[in-house]
């Protein structure tokens, strides 16, 4: 049921974005679907299998057996039910930030990232567009945060289905007016923000981390309100790559592996 429950919001979401991409782009892509769709797609369904066969709902369980057995933080703390669910979405949304920045930062974790950036444009597809390996270690992450925390049970679903919600809205090639995104940003990541990190410039793609909430990026002073090239024309992607056509999926798994032959 939660698998589902999850998969329908994904679903759902996912389809509302891509044809208000098809309405009204942001951007004017120099790569066409058929060059980058399969691709994404192919490794987010890759993903999804994986997971399915494997460890898929960690994080739920992990949940109910931190509640059975009041073992966690919340668990320990004179909270309701509200107050429970609220500081688990917080926490666990920070837990997200945090660990972004250590993927960008630890160069080990970073192989696995850059999969995520070798995207040379930006759409609702590049938010599903990440290595196997990194699934994982982002699962068992969040499982540990998860115990440690004592969340909330119906807290974690919810707040799956908005990690997920969040990264599809804020990678979308979606047009919003100046006014409309400078409001939803005191709140919520907007595809401008967002974009900014996926830039070329490493300063750039060295800021707004966060995915669902903006606070984090401004407390923690990683903030950048515009990039230095406009948005409809700054460069995505990683430099060393952009010579390159779009990397095959199988190019992409092995991604990892060949940075750490050459180091």
């Amino acid at each position: 049921m939660e698998t589902m429950i999850r998969l329908s919001a994904a679903v759902g979401i996912f389809s509302i974005m891509i044809v208000w991409e098809y309405l009204s782009p942001r951007r004017k892509h120099q790569l066409n679907r058929q060059q980058r769709w399969p691709i994404n797609l192919g490794l987010a369904a890759f993903n999804m299998l994986f997971m399915r066969l494997t460890i898929g709902s960690l994080a739920y369980l992990s949940a109910v057996y931190a509640s059975e057995q009041s073992f966690g933080l919340l668990n320990r703390l004179p909270l309701s039910e509200w107050m429970s669910i609220i500081a688990t979405l917080l926490l666990l949304d920070f837990a997200i930030y945090c660990q972004h920045i250590v993927m960008h930062k630890y160069p080990p974790l970073w192989r696995l990232h850059q999969v995520h950036h070798t995207d040379l444009e930006f759409d609702a597809t590049t938010a599903v567009r990440f290595h196997p390996m990194e699934i994982i270690v982002s699962m068992l992450y969040k499982t540990v945060c998860i115990v440690l925390l004592g969340a909330n049970p119906w807290a974690v679903i919810a707040f799956e289905i908005i990690l997920n919600g969040a990264a599809t809205f804020n990678h979308s090639n979606v047009d919003i007016s100046p006014a409309i995104d400078k409001n939803l940003r005191r709140l919520i990541i907007t595809p401008d923000m967002h974009r900014i990190h996926h830039s070329t410039v490493p300063a750039e793609t060295d800021s707004n981390y966060g995915f669902s909430i903006s606070c984090w990026d401004r407390l923690c002073k990683t903030y950048r309100a515009e990039p230095k090239e406009p948005q409809t024309t700054m460069a995505i992607g990683l430099t060393a790559f952009r010579s390159q056509q779009e990397l095959t999926f199988m190019q992409l798994l092995a991604l990892p592996f060949r940075s750490l032959r050459r180091r």
